[in-house]
């Protein structure tokens, strides 16, 4: 089942955020608790890890974009 990963929020007043790095390829397979990409925050470079097993999808968002929290960047599978 195709599904959206979006932009988390990872801190109470953080709006916006980089996306530095895509760690997994389109078509890699991921576990849980697998780092996925990288977000810059404040200077901050912060790693998010995948809440359940999957597969990357189409990324929607190229490392060096500005995001909006909640908005999509890749479309994963389950």
């Amino acid at each position: 089942m195709k599904n959206e990963l979006k932009m988390p929020k990872l801190r109470p007043e953080m709006e916006r955020g980089v996306l530095c790095a895509w760690l997994k390829e389109p078509g890699e397979a991921y576990h849980k608790g697998e780092a996925i990409f990288e977000i810059e925050t404040e200077k901050v470079v912060n790693q998010v890890e995948a809440e359940q097993d999957g597969v990357m999808g189409r990324q929607l968002v190229e490392e060096g974009d500005e995001v909006a929290v909640g908005a999509p960047i890749a479309e994963v599978e389950d």
